[in-house]
Formats: structure tokens, C-alpha cells, sequence
């Protein structure tokens, strides 16, 4: 499997996830209360899997391969992804503050935790759209076999060295439990 297809299963995953978190975050507006288990689940989620694991394979494998290739690290197509990260990772921080008092019915904490959520969502659904329609078929246009093996590799030792055994196998657990606690379609991804 080319490295782009394993980041497009990954983002299968982050899908089905960011669907529970619209569901909570519906939940949360019509209930006046979040659920703070569920809501913590799915940060850790989002920090651990979608940023720890997924974006760091893109921000330092495959961006850095692109870049050697010809695309600039500035004003390129990568350029763009890190920054989108970048605000991705505020937007996870910003629901985090606001759990422990939206989840106790703070109505202040509660819209902060939804206007985080919504806006992580929907850019994070843009930018999985982007990058699976655009930044990886230049990168299968622009890389190298050589260079596609040696991703592979790397993304391979990022899952068995700079994350751990079985933590991947533990994020898409939890997807899952999140799926089918939210009445989500679990991704077609397999586990």
C-alpha cells in the first residue's frame, strides 16, 4: 500500500471520529450539557491519533520528502497543511479547557466547547478533502519509488517506535466505541 493510501485510511478514521464529534456537539446544544467522558475520548483522539500519529507522519516524512522533490516548504501546498495543523491543534486545545466546566452545565463553557468543535470539524474535513484530492496525487506524481519505500518505512517505524505497540490498534478501538456510542457509521477501514 502506497504511503498516501495508509494517510487516507487514516483520515477515514479522523472522518468517523469528527462525525461523533458533531454528534456531541448537537447533543451538547440540545441536552445544555456535554458529555465530558465522550468529549475527552474524543480529544484524546484528535491529539494522540489525527496530530501525534497522523499529522507527524505528514509534517515529517512526507512533507519533507515533497519539499525534496521541488515544492516549497513556504509557500507550497505543505506550507498550507502545517498551518492548518498548526490551528487544528489550538482548536483541540480551546474544547479541552472548556470540558470540565460545559460538562457541569456551564452554559459559557458549553458554547466555547461547541464553537471549537464545530470549527475544528469543519476545517479539518476541508483539509482531509484537500489533501486527498490534491496534495497526495502530487506527491504519487512527484515521488520517487525510492522515495515511496522509504515513507513507507518511516511511517512504519513512527507506528513501531515513536507511538508504540498497539497504541494505533487502541485509537481505532476507540473510534469505533465512539462510533457506536454516537450512532456513527463506523469507517471501512480495517482494523
Amino acid at each position: 500500500m502506497r504511503p498516501t493510501e495508509v494517510l487516507m485510511n487514516e483520515h477515514r478514521v479522523i472522518v468517523q471520529v469528527l462525525e461523533c464529534l458533531d454528534a456531541m456537539a448537537r447533543r451538547c446544544e440540545s441536552d445544555g450539557r456535554l458529555d465530558g467522558d465522550a468529549a475527552t475520548k474524543a480529544i484524546d483522539f484528535f491529539r494522540s491519533f489525527a496530530d501525534r500519529c497522523h499529522h507527524a507522519k505528514e509534517e515529517n516524512q512526507l512533507f519533507p520528502m515533497m519539499e525534496s522533490r521541488g515544492f516549497s516548504p513556504d509557500a507550497g501546498p505543505t506550507a498550507v497543511m502545517r498551518a492548518e495543523h498548526v490551528q487544528g491543534r489550538e482548536w483541540i486545545a480551546a474544547m479541552e479547557q472548556a470540558v470540565p466546566k460545559a460538562a457541569e452545565g456551564d452554559a459559557a463553557a458549553r458554547t466555547s466547547w461547541m464553537r471549537a468543535a464545530r470549527l475544528y470539524s469543519a476545517m479539518l474535513r476541508e483539509h482531509i478533502q484537500k489533501e486527498d484530492q490534491c496534495l497526495f496525487p502530487m506527491a504519487d506524481r512527484a515521488l520517487l519509488p525510492s522515495d515511496m519505500a522509504d515513507l513507507e518505512r518511516q511511517f512504519e517505524t513512527v507506528e513501531r517506535v515513536e507511538i508504540g505497540p498497539g497504541v494505533h490498534e487502541r485509537y481505532l478501538r476507540l473510534a469505533d466505541e465512539l462510533a457506536d456510542r454516537f450512532g456513527v457509521d463506523r469507517s471501512v477501514v480495517p482494523h
